[in-house]
């Protein structure tokens, strides 16, 4: 029987070639955008879960109320991780994670920057990272130990054989490689090249016992059988009492920290990594969810074209379904023989989703910054896309099959086969549900973009044009007044100065900075901190609004100079700050100059005070100026002449300022790239579904027309008959789009402290995009109807 079905299914395929080639056309389409979404969603949904304790592993995170507003942060102090496993019993294995380092390794003449993170052994036993060489045991050999992933060992040592092989850390210090892991997986969020351990890091001076230093990630992993509520009760003061005790030891009576720590399960820190309101509830999650919507509308607009498309072609179905129930077929069978149908035409479609999706694959992993892949040698692929053909052409075909096989035989064989009303009523409410899909997709892009342009066009408080940066790595620091005495007498530098970091990122903040008499409101005040040398605010093109700049090599005592912002004047309540005296970090500062809020971090938040430390802080950048009376490539040349020779061993690496200020957009500017892809993918087959839609009325109304035409009626006048009502529906769609799109981008706007008012012409923008698609559309089926010859319509009657 079924073979049965399959035949007379492809015998309708091929007899009625242009209708099943736009039908395939549709749902290869929606399935592929809906497999491109899947395959993203998939990697998000993995990330971290492939470890084989995942359940057990948790990150402990950080929970305080700052002005107010309660917030989560998952950093924590480089002495905590040993200090709890030793206090609680619940903790199986610890490791800390300090990622962010990049040092030099040299093997022979191979000199290469590796991204470096720092681990205790406890990793190796916790994480399920394969190794392919050395042992399964890693115990780190003291301070002097290193493991590598496969590609950098590859690029490292080549052919030779790695264990063994000593590695020279920063031209400095010397070390051995235990053990080469196999390359991260794409779902992981670890990324690194090398491993050393906390041990080397002691060595190197990057280990303090600062409770009050969150600067690395802390991972355990808990007991079996413990419970995670009962360990976070336990845990939930020790840091803050370990911090009161060093305030109290200090004689420091009046600073009491209030925050408080928790274990979070790792397996969700990728997804929930947004700790507003004090837990962690959202984050990239929101993006996943978004992006199953926008999935699931592309699959059901697709879904929605082919009934279309189907009930379009009712009247030529029914003297068929007539005589098939006239010599005994039954309600089922037909049922049946139309999903087999639908499900081929899926499957069909299906097979080239599958090519398309390989085709536009390379273009989406870097759009989505990626690296997927749709494996066809794996059995559950097979699987999955057999049973997201058949669930499709279900859900396409269910509709058309229950109509279809619905008609009564006497009257479809009289030609009087069903009512045309309420045939029509039921296709025109599917059509606005695919408009009002695509006009919400089409209005979110106009939202995104929006947001994006607004944001670009926000004041930044610093001139980026010629202003670049490079790590203060290797020889530099100790060089660094030869440097930049000689950067400024190459004539390809106007300005240098030497900062905490890049003045696109904020690598520090925290509280504790005040003036006078402060409240206990004002000690709970965060700030950002930056640092300068010399020259900060002409180097970077602050704006200074009152005093000067720091400058240790004309002012001494500038080593305990300050800076601040417009924002923290405020925050410290000072109404001439000019010589005034701050306490913070243990020092009291004073201030010698005020400049405009200027964005640091995040260009979509709010502007943060802000101290800008004399060089008693610390310094990973410098940032140089170049002269613009000479060309790019020139200065750029001698620039790295310059530090090649105070920095022999490393190679000249730098950015722009521009350009990395840009890459602050990438991931919003992504989302609103694939919203306008999908819009229009969604777009285009709504017009599948409105031409379907227009030939149907065109069938029906066909004598009508011709009659119409008889009478007198002009082809202008036909075929404004014909798109009238359909230009309704599109404005229904728009009524019905709007509101919902207006929720869903408002809550989407939420995220950002520094945004865009939402418009009414955004609305007009996308209903006027819409409808003017869709006159294009109707306009040439209506047309076509309109000039049609009245004789062959009538020669029936």
């Amino acid at each position: 029987m079924i073979k049965t079905y399959i035949k007379i299914a492809w015998r309708n395929l091929l007899k009625n070639k242009a209708f099943s080639a736009i039908n395939i056309l549709g749902l290869a389409i929606g399935m592929a955008g809906a497999l491109l979404i899947a395959l993203w969603l998939q990697n998000m949904l993995g990330m971290d879960r492939f470890h084989e304790k995942s359940d057990r592993l948790y990150i402990i995170s950080n929970r305080d109320e700052f002005q107010g507003e309660k917030s989560a942060w998952a950093y924590t102090p480089k002495i905590m991780a040993p200090s709890m496993a030793t206090d609680f019993p619940d903790i199986e294995a610890f490791t800390r994670y300090d990622e962010g380092n990049q040092f030099l390794t040299t093997f022979g003449d191979k000199k290469i920057i590796a991204k470096t993170v720092f681990v205790d052994p406890g990793f190796f036993n916790m994480f399920s990272l394969p190794l392919v060489k050395g042992s399964n045991n890693i115990q780190f050999d003291g301070p002097k130990g290193l493991v590598l992933t496969e590609s950098y060992a590859k690029a490292l040592f080549g052919d030779e054989e790695p264990i063994g092989k000593s590695v020279k850390i920063d031209s400095v210090n010397q070390v051995t490689v235990q053990a080469v892991l196999k390359d991260l997986p794409s779902n992981s969020s670890f990324k690194f090249d090398i491993l050393l351990p906390f041990a080397y890091a002691k060595t190197i001076g990057y280990v303090d016992d600062n409770w009050g230093n969150n600067s690395i990630s802390t991972y355990i992993l808990l007991k079996k059988g413990s419970s995670l509520s009962d360990f976070n009760t336990k845990i939930r003061t020790y840091s803050r009492d370990h911090i009161n005790t060093v305030n109290r030891a200090e004689g420091n009576q009046s600073a009491k920290y209030t925050g408080e720590i928790f274990a979070f399960p790792f397996k969700d820190s990728f997804l929930y990594n947004s700790g507003k309101g004090g837990n962690y509830t959202s984050g990239r999650i929101d993006i996943v969810r978004l992006f199953v919507w926008i999935g699931i509308f592309i699959l059901l607009v697709a879904s929605i074209n082919f009934m279309n498309l189907s009930t379009a072609r009712s009247e030529r179905r029914a003297k068929e379904v007539g005589v098939r129930k006239v010599v005994g077929a039954n309600k089922m069978g037909l049922i049946i023989q139309f999903l087999t149908e639908s499900i081929l035409i899926s499957m069909i479609g299906m097979i080239l989703a599958t090519v398309l999706v390989f085709i536009v694959l390379p273009f989406f992993n870097e759009l989505v910054g990626k690296q997927l892949n749709l494996s066809l040698l794996n059995l559950w692929t097979w699987l999955f896309l057999i049973g997201f053909a058949v669930f499709t052409g279900i859900l396409a075909g269910i509709y058309p099959a229950f109509f279809l096989s619905s008609f009564q035989p006497i009257k479809t064989l009289k030609g009087k086969f069903i009512s045309k009303t309420k045939g029509l009523s039921v296709r025109s409410i599917l059509v606005v549900i695919q408009f009002s899909l695509a006009i919400v997709l089409i209005i979110a892009t106009v939202v995104v973009t929006k947001q994006i342009q607004y944001t670009k066009q926000r004041e930044r408080g610093y001139n980026e044009n010629g202003l670049l940066y490079s790590s203060l790595k290797g020889d530099l620091e100790k060089n660094y007044k030869l440097l930049r005495d000689e950067l400024l007498a190459s004539n390809a530098v106007v300005s240098v100065s030497k900062n905490m970091s890049p003045v696109t990122d904020m690598y520090s903040n925290g509280w504790g900075f005040t003036s006078g008499t402060p409240t206990e409101e004002d000690k709970r005040i965060s700030y950002n901190r930056f640092s300068t040398d010399a020259d900060a605010v002409k180097n970077l093109g602050l704006t200074l609004i009152q005093g000067r700049d720091i400058d240790i090599y004309k002012f001494a005592t500038d080593s305990t100079a300050l800076i601040l912002n417009e924002s923290a004047v405020k925050s410290l309540h000072l109404k001439n700050p000019i010589n005034s005296i701050v306490d913070g970090d243990g020092t009291k500062w004073t201030v010698v100059g005020v400049v405009k809020d200027f964005i640091m971090g995040s260009p979509f938040g709010d502007n943060k005070p802000m101290v800008i430390l004399g060089p008693q802080a610390w310094f990973t950048t410098i940032h140089y100026r170049l002269n613009t009376n000479r060309g790019i490539a020139e200065n750029l040349k001698t620039i790295e002449s310059i530090f090649k020779k105070f920095n022999p061993d490393y190679p000249f690496e730098y950015q722009f300022i521009d350009k990395t200020y840009e890459q602050k957009f990438k991931e919003t500017k992504a989302i609103g790239t694939l919203s306008m892809v999908f819009a229009g993918l969604t777009i285009f087959i709504s017009c599948l579904g409105l031409l379907a839609l227009i030939a149907y009325m065109a069938e029906t109304r066909m004598k009508e027309i011709a009659v119409r035409k008889v009478l007198g009626a002009s082809v202008a006048q036909v075929t404004s008959l014909l798109s009238v009502d359909f230009i309704k529906l599109v404005i229904i769609a728009i009524l019905i789009a709007s509101p919902i799109a207006w929720w869903a981008m408002d809550k989407w706007l939420q995220d950002y402290s520094y945004r865009i008012q939402i418009q009414w012409h955004y609305f007009a923008i996308a209903g006027l995009m819409a409808i003017l698609i869709s006159m294009a559309t109707i306009s040439y089926q209506a047309i076509k109807a309109a000039l049609s010859n009245p004789v062959d319509s009538l020669r029936d009657e």
